[in-house]
């Protein structure tokens, strides 16, 4: 699913989780506190990208708070999946990953 369009991949971790283990590339961070917040159209901190018609797959670092999200977020009607076993499973198996440039955390 990495690179393509018709999906968005969404991190859930914090953003040290983010910086000093990676990220999936392309991924869009949402933190989890923000997640049903940034998806519920009524809401003012509505974030457009879960406005478009895509496929949404979340992620965290082991599986637990994607799942947690993603059953709250199938509640309130918007579809999305998760990755099961979140990014350390990915990580492990090769699954490729970007790191932060460490100029822009200056």
């Amino acid at each position: 699913m990495v690179g393509d369009p018709s999906v968005v991949i969404v991190d859930l971790r914090d953003v040290r989780e983010r910086q000093r283990s990676g990220f999936i590339p392309g991924s869009f961070h949402c933190p989890r506190g923000m997640a049903e917040f940034w998806v519920d159209p009524s809401s003012p901190y509505f974030k457009a990208i879960f406005g478009e018609d895509k496929k949404f797959l979340f992620h965290c670092n082991s599986g637990w708070r994607s799942a947690l999200t993603v059953a709250t977020l199938n509640e309130m009607g918007f579809d999305a999946a998760h990755l099961k076993e979140g990014f350390s499973t990915w990580q492990e198996q090769g699954g490729p990953v970007e790191f932060p440039d460490p100029e822009k955390r200056r």
